[in-house]
């Protein structure tokens, strides 16, 4: 079985981890594993296991029509078996399949906005998903929702996972004390929702000043990134909130950190949740998406509503003045990441539904 990774970019996003995840951990499975990016290359390139069969297309527009003649070439070279499209890569996916009637496409829905699916464009979504030969989502709202508005019934939920071994070679450079961070692994995105958190820090700053927040996550240079940075500055907060961008050794940051935090309004199933378990961090997290799944409130974390300030307070106020019980949260998130989100838990219904094909 040769099985294509297809991805969009490369850069630091939910859906294209998952990508090299993928790739990555299909290279001892089957036959052949390959990964293509169609847009843009970006900083998880470095992350792609050498064994894995890495194309870029350099893709310019939507139908770029060079482009999409390579990518037919490719597949037809290679014999590739399966396609495994990841967000809207799936367009090119199916325009490619129409030449190639063996093919099987595999839809991989990442949407992180599951809170707000009824705003979600689906016109072209739905018209392509009668190519589909399956389609995953990372949580049950989204596996719901292509049952009930996409052509074809072959839908499973498929949650996201982490290598558990992976690097922890440092080369960010952490400020603030340690023992006193807490992190936040989030692109600079409006849905999750870093002006709820960075409220909620300064309270807790007034109180605790040797605490620091520190946030890792891509920074897109838009309205929402500068509205965060404005209100740092009006909160005074500049010398204990640090913004370090997209980065590769994020195990290692973590590592080094104390307490994990998600503020989001909405979300599928965050990546960072399970990042924050390897690295055994007592966290809080807001109940949207799978998160309330993953975490057991007040067993292996803490969690409360989206756009609570005081919640979002209280519950790090609590992780804070009761550092050692929290501890044991990080210890029994960390099994549930082993036992539920790693590799060898996940990658054996992967291929269960690829030979079904």
């Amino acid at each position: 079985m040769r099985v294509l990774q297809l991805i969009d970019t490369l850069e630091a996003g939910g859906a294209e981890r998952m990508a090299v995840n993928l790739a990555n951990a299909l290279v001892s499975k089957v036959e052949k594993s390959y990964l293509c990016a169609t847009r843009e290359e970006g900083i998880l390139q470095p992350t792609i296991d050498n064994k894995v069969v890495y194309v870029f297309l350099n893709k310019r527009n939507t139908l770029d029509i060079t482009a999409i003649r390579r990518f037919y070439a490719i597949l037809k070279r290679e014999h590739i078996d399966i396609v495994h499209a990841h967000s809207s890569s799936f367009f090119l996916a199916v325009l490619v399949a129409r030449l190639l009637p063996k093919l099987k496409v595999v839809w991989h829905d990442h949407y992180g906005n599951s809170e707000f699916l009824n705003q979600r464009p689906k016109s072209m979504l739905r018209l392509c998903s009668s190519r589909f030969s399956h389609s995953f989502g990372v949580n049950k709202e989204l596996v719901a929702w292509a049952k009930h508005h996409l052509k074809h019934d072959s839908v499973s939920y498929l949650p996201n996972f982490i290598a558990i071994d992976a690097t922890k070679k440092h080369f960010t450079e952490l400020k603030g004390n340690p023992g006193k961070r807490i992190v936040c692994l989030a692109n600079l995105r409006a849905q999750k929702d870093h002006i709820n958190l960075l409220r909620a820090f300064s309270l807790i700053s007034k109180d605790f000043p040797e605490y620091s927040l520190h946030c890792i996550g891509k920074d897109f240079r838009d309205d929402y990134a500068n509205e965060v940075y404005q209100l740092t500055s009006d909160l005074n907060l500049t010398s204990q909130v640090f913004f370090y961008g997209a980065c590769t050794d994020t195990a290692a940051m973590l590592s080094a950190c104390d307490i994990g935090v998600l503020s989001s309004k909405s979300e599928g199933l965050p990546l960072a949740l399970l990042e924050y378990g390897r690295a055994k961090l007592p966290v809080v997290v807001t109940d949207v998406g799978d998160c309330g799944l993953v975490v057991n409130n007040s067993v292996s974390g803490l969690v409360v509503l989206p756009e609570d300030l005081k919640a979002l307070y209280s519950a790090l106020i609590y992780i804070i003045l009761n550092f050692e019980k929290a501890q044991q949260y990080g210890l029994k998130l960390e099994q549930t990441i082993i036992t539920q989100y790693s590799t060898a838990a996940v990658i054996d219904l992967v291929l269960k539904h690829y030979k079904a094909l």
